[in-house]
């Protein structure tokens, strides 16, 4: 009797919950079946779903719906607080299973080479979204002296970035940030949040609905500079074949002609300002200095050799995620990415046998959430191939009860997917008098024991 195709998954975020899909509906699911395992380093699933995304958001939240629905299905296992390589290295992987899929995203912040970013006040958007989000592994408590914050980017993390330093704590508590989070933003003193993009509208990065929904809150200004609305011939043919572009320019176009009203809370969108040099005195920053650039044609940028310096008192990068690099598999150190074909892994130009990636760590930090379901696809599609082919190594221990005895011999304490519904259970029970959906546990031994970890 053959035996189910056993798969392991690193990382239990969106790409890897995609890849967990593809499997089950794949024809080997139905013959001879197949058995997942999910491995995740933090004590709940859904990765930046759940540690990455903006707190206000609960649109996108609602992914996690159709996740769960994947997770529910019984031959998916959730294996929580269980840190690749620490608790469980590759040659172990592939001692328990037949394929091993990496899929463990993207949470650092890219580099910006420019002087000053290593100031006191310069920060990177990924450790002030970490700590927003309850991450347990960051600090909790987050400076907000500065009344006037510089955010460099111009894609949907730097819009995350600068709506929650320019909303109150009061507007964001209706949602699940955890009390420590809320004292914080309670004390935030900005007043300006000034947001920083090298090329010009059609260039911008934002989505649509993210972008309008600046202008939903009751205590944020949203202020367009008329004199950075300008396109060129590439711009307006990006207008043409984008649609989301399109929408953008517009919606910084009605913005830019209107008066500027009484919100106390003033967040202004610069285009054609390439940040040069953090400012500093004392080792603390002081401003920002940009040089104004221009539209070449082809929507691309030139510098003029105008500069200007901005009255700011701290800054945050938001000008891209990079990924961790993964012991034991070959690294792209400048796109911080695992090279691959086709989701399987190249190693001296071979095939890292039965062994796969998906996600942010194969082709790096870009694109929504949905579009991991593509990769995904591709990666189970070869792996399912080299099954088929013959080309998979063969575990030796492929019972599904020897890799828990294995963890539990090790003593990691690790968490369930019925320990999810414990934790999700306790959240949504601390919230609940506030009338709050749900208050996020942060401290990671609280959420392990509220899992029954």
């Amino acid at each position: 009797m053959p035996r189910p195709l056993r798969v392991a998954i690193v990382g239990a975020g969106p790409a890897g919950i995609y890849a967990a899909d593809a499997l089950l509906k794949s024809e080997a699911a139905a013959e001879p079946g197949v058995s997942i395992d999910l491995f995740e380093r933090m004590p709940a699933p859904f990765g930046l779903i759940r540690y990455g995304v903006a707190p206000d958001h609960p649109r996108i939240k609602g992914i996690i719906t159709a996740l769960h629905q994947v997770l529910d299905k019984p031959q998916v296992r959730l294996f929580g607080n269980v840190d690749y390589p620490n608790d469980i290295s590759l040659d172990e992987l592939h001692a328990f299973y037949d394929a091993v899929v990496f899929s463990t995203g993207a949470t650092a912040d890219r580099d910006l080479r420019i002087p000053g970013v290593d100031l006191d006040g310069s920060y990177g958007a990924a450790d002030f979204v970490s700590w927003y989000d309850g991450h347990p592994d960051v600090p909790r408590t987050w400076p907000l002296e500065a009344e006037k914050v510089a955010v460099l980017g111009v894609g949907n993390v730097a819009l995350d970035v600068a709506r929650v330093l320019a909303k109150t704590g009061d507007e964001l508590l209706p949602t699940e940030i955890p009390a420590n989070v809320y004292e914080g933003l309670k004390a935030n003193k900005a007043l300006e949040v000034h947001v920083f993009g090298r090329r010009g509208p059609a260039q911008a990065k934002f989505s649509p609905m993210e972008l309008r929904e600046l202008d939903h809150s009751p205590t944020i200004e949203v202020i367009v500079n008329p004199e950075d609305i300008d396109y060129d011939e590439g711009s307006i043919a990006t207008r043409r074949s984008n649609k989301q572009a399109d929408m953008v320019a517009k919606t910084l176009e009605n913005w830019a002609i209107r008066d500027i009203g009484e919100r106390p809370h003033k967040l202004f969108l610069h285009f054609f300002e390439s940040p040069v040099e953090v400012l500093g005195e004392d080792g603390k920053v002081v401003g920002l200095r940009t040089e104004r650039t221009e539209l070449d044609g082809t929507g691309n940028v030139k510098g003029t050799g105008a500069f200007t310096d901005w009255d700011v008192q701290s800054v945050y990068r938001a000008v891209g995620y990079l990924s961790d690099e993964l012991p034991k598999l070959p690294w792209d150190v400048e796109s911080g990415t695992v090279p691959d074909e086709g989701g399987r892994v190249i190693e001296a130009g071979e095939h890292l046998a039965s062994t796969y990636v998906t996600g942010w760590i194969r082709r790096g930090p870009v694109g929504l959430i949905g579009h991991t379901k593509g990769d995904a696809n591709e990666t189970v599609a070869n792996l399912l191939a080299d099954h088929a082919g013959g080309r998979l190594l063969t575990p030796a221990t492929p019972a599904p009860e020897a890799v828990e005895a294995f963890l539990v011999e090790r003593q990691v304490r690790f968490t369930t997917w019925e320990g999810w519904y414990r934790l999700d259970a306790a959240e949504k029970a601390l919230g609940e008098p506030q009338g709050r959906e749900r208050v996020k546990i942060v401290e990671r031994d609280e959420m392990l024991d509220a899992s029954g970890a």
